[in-house]
């Protein structure tokens, strides 16, 4: 059976492979998409957790559990009394007895098997119910990997897209400084004013004060991020600060993906046929009952007192039995009533499963295409800011444009940046999400 260790080994090596995101060269302690997924899947409690449950549900998936198995059982037990006794017979027939701290002593053994040969095929039903009970135990661990997944990924490039928000903020405070340093040389020179020198401190001030609040932020998420992956939450790791991302995804691709390999589909599906087998146990409790017994008796028993001094017997016993309810109440039929009632409650679930995960798929798509526009534009945006801002800067120093126009292409130019950077982490979590919804996340279908 395939087990669940092979089922992490699986993921991990699928998604080292297809997301490809290891680069060569990077800094000794930069911790890559691949590494971070490696530790969350070995390390992360509700994966953890999802294990234990999932290897509940294949233990139960016996043929012991089911009822087809005997039932074999030993006893043995001695007992030991000391009594006082008087015995008054009918006048004639025996001289009275009295009898002071008698002993008497009583061994028995035995060994009993019940086999319950028919139960209205109650069993068949039972062992197959357990066995998707185990198979639904797997797709909800599976979920859970899915959706731990998501949050690393989605974790990950939010740390990346904080990093880069603060590249941005450091290099306007980078140009700050050179406004400062321009601007003393030409207060020095008499060219410049006092006005324009305290405006370019207060504005790197102000710079400074966004660049503690972004790192802030960032510290905040790596702390949040560590817990994910189950570790010290002040250990201390660098990014990647690029966000690749995959342009060809195909709407009908991932549709037909989604109604074969959604794990939340599947699970559905699942709980559907099991509420149908339950049906059918219950059913089953209306016919006859048949089994078999045997067994071996050993007793003796040995008295200080009375008539029998020593009595010894053993021997075996056999049988068989055949019991059916004739009347109870309307139990059965009532339970049968309420199993289907459960059974149409889930195929109710099933299809309001199937409709939200489609209404899901619908705007995750359209989220995704809408992204990849912005990131297309504000690329553009970005390169025509970085321009203007180089520019703005030489015109500066020349002193064609004043401070507050150097200022205003500052902001321009950290607005397209920071625009762009969240343009390509939503499409980032669009097309992750789009992955865990048409079962990819994982690198296999979820119905396999």
């Amino acid at each position: 059976m395939f087990s669940f260790q092979s089922f992490l080994r699986v993921i991990i090596l699928v998604i080292i492979s297809g997301i490809g995101l290891f680069h060569a060269g990077q800094a000794q302690d930069t911790l890559g998409l691949d590494e971070a997924i490696q530790l969350g899947l070995q390390n992360n409690y509700a994966i953890q957790i999802a294990h234990n449950e999932s290897a509940i549900a294949e233990n139960n998936a016996s043929l012991g559990n089911a009822g087809f198995l005997p039932r074999l059982s030993a006893n043995i037990s001695k007992s030991r009394s000391v009594e006082d006794s008087r015995t008054v017979y009918s006048e004639g027939s025996l001289p009275d007895r009295e009898d002071e701290n008698a002993e008497s002593t009583t061994t028995s053994a035995g060994v009993s098997l019940e086999w319950t040969l028919f139960d209205g095929l109650r069993m068949f039903t039972s062992y197959e119910r357990f066995n998707e009970l185990e198979r639904l135990g797997e797709q909800q661990a599976r979920l859970t990997i899915e959706q731990t997944l998501q949050e690393i990924i989605i974790g990950y490039y939010n740390i990346t897209q904080l990093k880069r928000s603060l590249n941005a903020l450091e290099n306007t405070a980078e140009i700050s400084r050179e406004r400062i340093r321009i601007a003393e040389t030409k207060k020095d020179l008499g060219s410049g004013s006092e006005y324009d020198l305290l405006q370019a401190r207060a504005d790197l001030n102000a710079d400074s004060a966004a660049l503690i609040r972004q790192e802030t932020a960032l510290k905040d998420a790596k702390i949040v991020f560590n817990q994910l992956l189950a570790r010290d939450s002040q250990t201390e790791f660098a990014v990647v600060e690029n966000i690749p991302l995959d342009e060809q995804l195909a709407y009908t691709d991932l549709e037909q993906q989604m109604l074969t390999n959604n794990v939340q589909l599947t699970a559905a599906r699942m709980s559907q046929e099991i509420a149908e087998l339950e049906v059918k146990e219950v059913k089953a409790e209306r016919y006859p009952e048949i089994s078999v017994n045997a067994g071996y008796n050993y007793n003796k028993n040995e008295s200080g007192a009375g008539f029998l001094a020593f009595n010894e017997t053993n021997g075996i016993n056999y049988g068989i039995t055949a019991s059916v309810d004739i009347f109870d109440g309307f139990n059965i039929n009532r339970r049968i009533r309420n199993a289907e009632i459960a059974l149409k409650n889930q195929q109710l679930a099933l299809e309001e499963q199937r409709e939200v995960i489609q209404a899901n798929l619908d705007s995750d798509y359209q989220n995704y295409i809408n992204a990849l526009r912005l990131v297309k534009l504000e690329s553009e945006n970005l390169t025509y800011a970085e321009r203007s801002v180089s520019i703005a800067l030489e015109r500066f120093k020349l002193g064609t444009i004043s401070s507050l126009e150097l200022r205003e292409a500052q902001r321009t130019l950290v607005s397209a940046e920071n625009r762009l950077i969240e343009a390509q982490y939503e499409a980032k979590v669009a097309e992750t999400n789009l992955f865990r919804l048409s079962g990819q996340l994982t690198g296999e279908g979820a119905g396999e």
